[in-house]
């Protein structure tokens, strides 16, 4: 090899490593501008974010708009808030509260749920002059079940009819002792109307974000979360957002959940046009090439390409994602158990008798090695709110002799939620033992589906029953297996296999495709069309 060879390799190599140098350094730079991690130093003081919650028409509302000084319930149907609406108030000594209005009506639970996933503190409104009613018990779960802290709110002092002890001691009853009480929750006895005590009620919101000791970096690209989008004949999707930390400017290029585009302009609630805007603040912005679902997340790339790329590769992998996991249950009790030791039930019966036993006997079961925690228990349908409260707590559905509407069975197969029927109270207790024992030895007991099978025919026998006479769609039957009874969507018995014949004699397992015959034990009401399920 020439000198001159062996210069110019030199020369090549020295430009290889300058420019691998230089690569570097720009992708250290941009690292550290967007990426996840976050030096101490970069943290900046942020306002808390408030989400109110509670029953329709204890005055929710009333109270933001009092703290704004302006009329939104002139800009509500009904005086009932239809949306999530996203507001920041500055006050005269420097700080600001972000608030979000979520509504309160049962039918909207979906959009409460939303508002608990993105806020620092929660207050529940409470009207004085009625009661704690079923929804604002299901808003308390909600923002329980995303740990946030409460600060209660009780309301309308101001009538003749209003009663804040009786509100104080049914919380108590609760187990939410109040601070006044000597207990942790703090309390502000106010009156939206008037305005009393609302100025003690922005005190202690700020004393607890002061505990929180909240903080975001400004100094980086933004990200957040969705709001709510729609779609506005002359501007086109208008999505509003929650940014949670980083800094976001007009000419950004933004990615929410699969949808992307440049930021072309930034609103404030008031419809005043900014060019940025910081951490814990609430706008509006246009540019998107589509409308991201409520919750979504969102984040700024560097540019065009990126962003796109982004969205494709994320595209890619829900499409992936769904296909291998289609089938697969959001979380069971099995799964749970791997991953955490403590239960978190959701209990749905038919009478209040039924509901206390059944969480006092599950309760009853907790050890120090397993917890079994009930998060919400209430009689009625199992109902879309006690779905999405499943899904934001990672919790089981437990329904004693009830129903589950159709929405709401609909949205429980969408979201993969668990949702376990029972008919006999012991089964239930003997279900969850039986997996907290398991637990403790460090096995888990499979409990999946393993095969359906539809009733095609029904024969009566003297001595034995009714005989089912069905076709098995999927999997198999074992004569070991439990059974569940599905009719029309609903279920109407749980139990066990008596026997289980083919042309009349007994078989120990039937495949799929075949047909034989079910005896239910202890069971005689089955009728064609219905479902038998085998777990």
């Amino acid at each position: 090899m020439n000198k001159k060879t062996t210069d110019l390799m030199k020369m090549n190599y020295k430009a290889a490593a300058y420019k691998s140098k230089k690569y570097n350094k720009k992708e250290t730079i941009r690292t550290k501008h967007g990426g996840d991690g976050e030096n101490e130093k970069d943290l900046k003081p942020r306002s808390p974010v408030v989400t109110l919650m509670g029953h329709v028409d204890h005055g929710k509302t009333s109270l933001l708009d009092y703290i704004r000084k302006t009329n939104i319930i002139a800009g509500e149907f009904g005086g009932i808030t239809q949306h999530v609406g996203a507001y920041n108030v500055k006050f005269k000594n420097g700080k600001s509260i972000t608030f979000l209005d979520t509504p309160g009506h049962e039918a909207f639970t979906a959009m409460r749920a939303r508002g608990t996933k993105i806020t620092d503190i929660v207050i529940i409104v409470i009207a004085t002059d009625e009661n704690v009613m079923p929804q604002t018990k299901e808003a308390i779960s909600h923002a329980q079940g995303a740990k946030v802290p409460i600060i209660f709110a009780l309301n309308k002092i101001d009538k003749v009819n209003s009663d804040p002890m009786k509100i104080k001691r049914k919380l108590s009853e609760m187990n939410f002792l109040l601070k006044e009480w000597g207990g942790n929750y703090p309390s502000q006895d106010i009156s939206a109307k008037s305005g009393e005590g609302v100025d003690q009620l922005l005190e202690k919101i700020l004393l607890e974000a002061k505990k929180l000791n909240l903080r975001a970096n400004p100094n980086k690209p933004a990200e957040g979360t969705v709001i709510e989008a729609s779609l506005e004949k002359e501007r086109g999707y208008t999505t509003t957002i929650l940014i949670q930390g980083g800094t976001l400017k007009v000419g950004d290029y933004l990615v929410a959940g699969t949808f992307h585009g440049k930021v072309k302009l930034i609103l404030n609630e008031r419809g005043k046009y900014l060019k940025k805007e910081y951490p814990s603040k609430p706008v509006i912005i246009l540019g998107l090439n589509g409308p991201p679902f409520p919750g979504e997340k969102f984040k700024v790339f560097l540019n065009e390409k990126e962003a796109k790329q982004f969205v494709e590769n994320k595209i890619k992998l829900k499409k992936e994602h769904k296909f291998r996991f289609q089938r697969k249950p959001q979380i069971t009790l099995e799964q749970m158990t791997k991953k955490i030791k403590k239960l978190k039930l959701i209990i749905k019966a038919d009478v209040d008798g039924s509901v206390e036993a059944l969480s006092d006997s599950l309760e009853n079961l907790s050890t120090d090695k397993i917890v079994v925690q009930i998060i919400y228990k209430n009689i009625g349908l199992i109902s879309e709110s006690d779905i999405l409260l499943a899904v934001a707590s990672n919790a089981i559905i437990i329904g004693f002799n009830v129903k589950i509407t159709s929405k709401a069975k609909i949205l429980a197969n969408q979201k993969k939620i668990d949702i376990r029927f029972y008919s006999v109270i012991y089964n239930a207790i003997n279900a969850i033992n039986a997996i907290k024992k398991a637990l403790d030895a460090q096995k888990i007991i499979p409990t999946k589906l393993v095969g359906t099978a539809k009733v095609i025919n029904c024969f009566k026998h003297k001595k034995i029953g009714t005989i089912a006479g069905c076709l098995i769609l999927t999997g198999q039957i074992k004569r070991n297996y439990k059974l569940r009874l599905i009719r029309k969507g609903q279920l109407i018995y749980s139990g066990e296999l008596n026997s289980l014949k083919r042309f009349k004699e007994d078989v120990k397992e039937v495949n799929k495709g075949y047909e034989c015959g079910i005896v239910i034990k202890n069971f005689n009401d089955i009728k064609i069309g219905d479902i038998i399920e085998l777990y």
